[in-house]
């Protein structure tokens, strides 16, 4: 898990208000996440951010999802907002199953404070980027539809 954490530049912790076991482990994540980031940029010299530069840490958002399920909540919007408020991260408090529009405005949101804390783009983060533009590259294309067949009258 810890490699994978490694490689990103923004994370959604995401938690069920039905679930206050999901709700408990947001701080675990969250300091995970921070503990991951903070160590790989000190032992690569700088690391994501670039050589000489302050690590700042990943852009997280706090997310608390199933708010359509009043009757089973055991997580109030309080104790959500509060845990954001202490963990100085965005809070969001939204239900995927009531449509994609407050899903997207996460996403949104999310990437707006990545981009934001990746204004002073190093030259290392460019450099891994381009690392990954290259493996997408390889990556073999899939027609899509149905698949053609000689023979065949699909």
């Amino acid at each position: 898990m810890e490699e994978k954490i490694r490689w990103g530049d923004c994370f959604l912790v995401l938690y069920s208000v039905t679930d206050r076991c999901s709700f408990n482990e947001v701080m675990r994540l969250c300091f995970l996440v921070n503990h991951v980031h903070a160590s790989s940029s000190s032992s690569s010299g700088g690391g994501r951010r670039g050589a000489g530069s302050p690590a700042e840490p990943p852009a997280i958002t706090v997310v608390a999802n199933k708010k359509d399920l009043e009757c089973d909540r055991m997580v109030s919007q309080q104790e959500g907002e509060g845990l954001a408020r202490a963990l100085k991260l965005a809070f969001r408090e939204i239900s995927v199953r009531d449509g994609l529009d407050e899903t997207v405005a996460v996403f949104h949101s999310l990437c707006g404070q990545s981009l934001s804390l990746q204004s002073d783009t190093s030259s290392a983060l460019l450099s891994r980027r381009r690392v990954v533009s290259k493996l997408i590259e390889k990556i073999p294309r899939i027609p899509s539809g149905p698949p053609q067949y000689p023979g065949c009258p699909l």
